[in-house]
């Protein structure tokens, strides 16, 4: 199963030195039940990218928590057995957990198939949105264009070898 782990740049520096994803249980999106009925339709690669999407939202939300990383969402697409990795049935109907699934287990760095980046032009709506993050989760329809400003723009795909040049 391919799942989507969110991340910051710091967070995958951290990932590039252990060798390794983590802790575990770890966070990651991908293509659930739910997610497909929520998205209605068949197609996997329309699919998987929704999951993308999902998880650079929760990258999006780790940036809003620390202030320090730069504003750059980060996903690595990794692929994991699929007994894996776990959705939780009480929250399949959660808007807020469309796709999120748990991975147990250890998941090497080295299983990664691909780094989605934020390119360097998304930097500026990438932090507006993690600013106004708060307010758009409350309601806030105006807050919440702004978060919506950062989905306009497309993660960069990089090879797993192209993470030193990231970090």
């Amino acid at each position: 199963m391919r799942v989507y782990v969110p991340l910051t740049l710091p967070g995958l520096a951290a990932a590039h030195a252990a060798g390794e994803l983590g802790p575990e249980p770890l966070v990651a999106y991908a293509v659930t039940p739910a997610l497909r009925e929520w998205y209605v339709s068949d197609d996997l690669e329309e699919l998987e990218y929704a999951a993308l999407n999902r998880a650079a939202l929760a990258s999006l939300r780790l940036l809003a928590m620390d202030p320090e990383a730069p504003r750059r969402r980060v996903v690595v697409a990794v692929d994991v057995p699929d007994r894996a990795a776990s959705a939780d049935p009480d929250r399949g109907l959660d808007p807020a957990a469309l796709g999120e699934v748990r991975v147990s287990g250890t998941v090497p760095l080295a299983k990664a198939a691909a780094v989605h980046v934020d390119a360097d032009d998304a930097v500026a709506d990438v932090t507006a949105a993690a600013g106004a993050l708060g307010a758009a989760d409350t309601g806030d329809d105006d807050a919440q264009f702004v978060v919506d400003g950062a989905e306009d723009h497309e993660l960069l795909w990089y090879a797993t070898q192209e993470i030193p040049n990231l970090i």
